[in-house]
């Protein structure tokens, strides 16, 4: 259960405009407009304190319910600026749009890659097949995941296939993310960025209907995952 203890505002206050921010397109100025309309005056650097210290811990308790997700798997990248400069925001996804997992990175190369690969292997288990686009460093990340299962005497490996065409349906599933960041213009702190990315992305995962919850809103289940 995540802490809202010391808080000065009540918790259905927080969450709702944490969610808020994370499932449209708004500014932290823009929220605080839209809070003030509902009768909260709240600045937007306390709506910013919010978003970073509450998506990330709801994120993760959103990715221990989430349901079971296909072996099939399509990865890329996209972009994401931080502090005026380029980030790398690592996405999974499986062949039927259910996101498996996200990394921001500052870099984008074979260690990047590798620790992605790493992390959302340990989050959904092995896949049959992965889907890449050109990059020579997604490739040589999954090399070394191959590499692992050779070491220990797995009888087979993670069918590879860079083929572009194969890879649109990740590529416009980046589209959600783009719309959602595009009013936050550039984010202040890599911590600040991961966070709230964390929050877009279960906010997207809410739409696309991943955790079994019929009948209950987006917000409501935003919210079941603060306790």
């Amino acid at each position: 259960m995540i802490s809202f203890k010391g808080a000065h505002y009540p918790k259905s206050v927080i969450l709702y405009a944490v969610y808020f921010y994370v499932r449209f397109a708004v500014s932290y100025r823009d929220l605080e407009e839209i809070m003030a309309e509902r009768g909260v005056a709240v600045d937007h650097a306390t709506l910013n304190r919010w978003a970073e210290k509450y998506a990330g811990a709801i994120a993760n308790e959103a990715h221990r319910r989430k349901a079971p997700t296909g072996r099939s798997w399509r990865m890329d990248e996209t972009y994401v600026k931080v502090k005026g400069r380029w980030t790398y925001l690592y996405r999974a996804i499986d062949k039927c749009g259910k996101t498996l997992d996200f990394m921001l990175s500052e870099r984008r190369d074979e260690v990047a890659a590798t620790a992605f690969f790493t992390k959302v292997i340990a989050s959904n288990g092995w896949p049959d097949k992965v889907v890449i686009d050109k990059s020579g460093s997604n490739a040589a990340g999954l090399f070394n995941m191959n590499c692992l299962l050779v070491m220990h005497n797995w009888c087979w490996l993670i069918d590879v296939l860079q083929v572009k065409y194969l890879n649109n349906i990740i590529e416009q599933d980046h589209r959600f993310i783009k719309n959602i960041t595009r009013p936050m213009q550039t984010f202040k702190s890599f911590n600040s960025a991961a966070a709230t990315l964390a929050g877009i992305e279960v906010a997207h995962m809410i739409r696309k209907g991943q955790f079994n919850r019929p009948g209950k809103s987006g917000f409501e289940q935003f919210a079941e995952f603060a306790g």
